[in-house]
């Protein structure tokens, strides 16, 4: 199932009810929301409370992606707050077994991300108990970036690993993703796209999400 993840990082923080309303009303799959710390990267964004009055005024499920240190404390505050989907960074969890076994106990999806640096091969005792991966195809950070080209050959090496081992696990990508290079990003392998700047800093944030739900439905039809 292929599925689009408007994030709400590049929208308006001003006005983020009315983006996660649009969103929704435009056909998107999941809302991503961005949690950064300020630690593991240089920037800070939003926290639980925020999470929680975003609940409540979408049916969407949100898609919590915790660049943060020490997930493991993080973990329980998102889910109360009321994430369904829970992606940590490899590169920052020191139990990483144990985080991810936390986020399912709770009844979430979990997830792992990947910096664009870090090799897809630290993933093999991990891999059958994740939901999905979270391909990062910009540095964390920031929104607005350039998209990694690198990033491409790392979702056709994971597809073709994840095939392999007969897992259903799909591969989410975030960071510098368009209408113009969403359909390659699907025929390598990927099955969320995360979108940000994109959709919100655009003069037709609807027609840019109905843009590419039409490129992920010549996907499917394929």
């Amino acid at each position: 199932m292929i599925r689009l993840a408007p994030s709400i990082l590049s929208a308006d923080f001003a006005r983020l009810g009315e983006a996660v309303k649009l969103a929704e009303d435009a056909g998107a799959d999941l809302i991503h929301l961005d949690v950064m710390d300020g630690h593991f990267v240089p920037n800070l964004t939003i926290g639980p409370q925020l999470v929680s009055s975003l609940k409540r005024l979408t049916r969407l499920p949100l898609d919590v992606h915790l660049m943060v240190e020490k997930p493991g404390f993080f973990i329980p505050l998102f889910h109360e707050a009321g994430a369904d989907w829970i992606s940590i960074h490899l590169e920052a969890s020191v139990h990483l077994q144990r985080d991810i076994a936390l986020i399912k106990e709770l009844g979430r999806k979990a997830g792992i991300a990947l910096n664009p640096a870090t090799p897809i091969h630290l993933l093999t005792d991990i891999l059958k108990e994740l939901d999905y991966v979270l391909v990062m195809s910009v540095n964390p950070g920031f929104g607005g970036q350039k998209f990694i080209p690198s990033a491409r050959q790392k979702i056709v090496q994971l597809r073709s690993w994840i095939q392999g081992q007969k897992l259903n696990i799909p591969i989410e990508v975030d960071g510098g993703i368009s209408p113009d290079n969403a359909a390659d990003l699907l025929a390598d392998g990927a099955e969320i796209l995360v979108v940000g700047a994109a959709i919100f800093r655009s003069t037709d944030p609807a027609g840019i999400i109905a843009k590419l739900k039409e490129i992920i439905g010549r996907e499917i039809s394929r």
